[in-house]
């Protein structure tokens, strides 16, 4: 359900600012993404690290996501052994070292060791914010860094459309030189930012914890229904690989398998090798040359920057499921309408088909960026018990930098070899995403981590005894929706009796329903 109650604006807090300043990251990963497909397409890259084949420049593009993907894994279990912000130091320090030997390469070894040392660093950029907001912002909050980066995708663009006219090799070197200062830049806001409260509680650190709470801003009445809530289990403390583990195990592992198929769909759209190649897109499609194409790349982000705004600011007031339903049948739709106009042969350098074929990826970039990209990660993080949600986190993290990586390899060899193959490739994933979601995605919006997780356990449980009654012949699907009764998880109400009762409507509007979830 849709509401769009003005913004009241007052002066911001400690956890609003905070959670700004280590959205950089986020920053950080769009200039990239803004600017390294137009790098290497540069005639002065080119001319000194030579004129890279669809192969190899899909390599080279990608390699950042492909050892992204590795420390993103083990960086929760990292972050919770120091803490998010030490570990997001340490990755913004990398970051800057390999932008670094990006900015002075003389050959594409150096190039590629760098851009596989800056990949390593943006792998350990995890979960600092889902920690450390309150349940009423943290929609908005989990979001920034997805605004942040789209401002860096316009950011990237716009560098290189200036930078292209340099003749000099400063044309493709400044944009990685701005990258390397700006993660320096990010690695000093985290020697400054409080740590996260949950993971000072879950440290026995409650003194500290209260003064972190302190500094964000948060309110005492508001941290004890939120952060405060005492964990009515036993912390269940396992070790190395039986820790990771425990993330698939009956309690867990459905709300595992939700966040790594969720941020993998998000890759599998395509997102990024329309971000990665728009130039090439916009070429493909008839705009000639190359400043026109970095100029309709730049203004697609320009765009993208101006719907994620409200997005952004109104994550809070409508439904995930719906969003990403929604935006699932649009990115569908799009990419299987620009195949079919290139299977047509209608795609020309004269008459309206190039011009239908611009719009509709500008239509799949802004669609994505007002509802799959704002949602994906609040949602995949949200929906984690404290005791897995680093490492379920970081399996779903390194899950999204493997297709990120999978989708800008692909990307450029696919349209060498065909025009439309690509396109209706993405709108598959797309499509076959919105199916799963519409079976096994339930609402979170509004709900406390705790409040969910109580959800999730109760349905654990519920599904244990169904199976059992059932003779164990329930699939999971069904049996979440018999479970939820519908898309919708109930908002739930504490009771001093640990017992928590939860009230909502069902999905087909037909009454109302109450479950009990008692305490475990």
């Amino acid at each position: 359900m849709f509401s769009l109650k003005p913004l009241t604006l007052s002066k911001p807090k400690g956890y609003t600012i905070f959670a700004s300043l280590i959205s950089l990251g986020g920053f950080l990963n769009g200039y990239d993404t803004g600017s390294i497909g137009a790098i290497t397409s540069m005639p002065s890259f080119t001319s000194k690290i030579g004129d890279l084949s669809p192969l190899l420049r899909g390599f080279t593009v990608s390699l950042i996501m492909m050892t992204g993907a590795m420390p993103s894994v083990f960086g929760g279990k990292m972050a919770e052994k120091i803490g998010h912000l030490y570990v997001i130091m340490a990755g913004s320090l990398l970051f800057a070292l390999g932008t670094g030997m990006e900015a002075g390469a003389g050959g594409l070894g150096v190039l590629l060791a760098g851009r596989a040392l800056a990949g390593l660093g943006e792998g350990l950029w995890l979960g600092y914010i889902t920690e450390t907001a309150p349940c009423a912002s943290r929609g908005m909050l989990v979001s920034l860094p997805q605004f942040m980066c789209t401002a860096g995708v316009c950011a990237g663009y716009f560098t290189c459309f200036g930078s292209v006219r340099l003749e000099s090799s400063m044309s493709w070197r400044a944009p990685f030189i701005i990258q390397s200062l700006l993660a320096v830049v990010l690695a000093a806001f985290c020697a400054y930012l409080p740590d996260s409260p949950r993971w000072l509680l879950h440290k026995g650190r409650r003194e500290e914890a209260l003064q972190a709470l302190e500094r964000l801003g948060i309110e005492k009445e508001e941290a004890e229904k939120d952060i405060l809530v005492p964990v009515p289990v036993a912390v269940d403390v396992k070790k190395g690989i039986r820790g990771f583990l425990r993330i698939f195990e009956r309690e867990y592992r459905s709300r595992t398998f939700l966040a790594v198929f969720l941020l993998g769909a998000l890759q599998l759209s395509g997102i990024d090798g329309v971000l990665y190649y728009a130039p090439t897109l916009f070429e493909t499609a008839g705009l000639p040359g190359k400043t026109s194409t970095f100029l309709a790349s730049g203004v697609s982000a320009i765009l993208m920057v101006a719907i994620t705004i409200p997005a952004t600011l109104y994550v809070d007031r409508w439904g995930r499921r719906t969003s990403a339903i929604f935006g699932g049948i649009i990115l569908s739709s799009s990419m299987f309408i620009i195949g079919a106009l290139y299977l047509s042969d209608s795609v020309h350098s004269y008459g309206i088909g190039r011009w239908v074929v611009v719009g509709l990826i500008f239509i799949f970039a802004l669609t994505y960026c007002a509802t799959w990209a704002v949602m994906g990660k609040i949602y995949a993080s949200e929906i984690q018990p404290m005791k897995t949600r680093n490492e379920a986190n970081s399996l779903a993290q390194g899950v999204s930098f493997f297709a990120n990586w999978l989708v800008a390899f692909l990307t450029p060899i696919f349209l060498a070899h065909s025009s439309y193959g690509a396109y209706f490739l993405f709108g598959g994933f797309s499509l076959l995403a919105v199916f799963v979601m519409a079976i096994w995605m339930p609402e979170t919006r509004l709900r406390s981590l705790e409040d969910i997780q109580a959800g999730f356990q109760r349905l654990t449980a519920k599904s244990g005894n169904d199976d059992e009654n059932a003779g164990g012949k329930l699939n999971g699907g069904m049996r979440l929706r018999r479970l939820l009764k519908g898309p919708v998880l109930v908002g739930l109400e504490r009771h001093t009796e640990g017992v928590v009762l939860g009230s909502g409507s069902d999905a087909s509007g037909l009454g109302p329903m109450r479950i009990e979830l008692s305490s475990v």
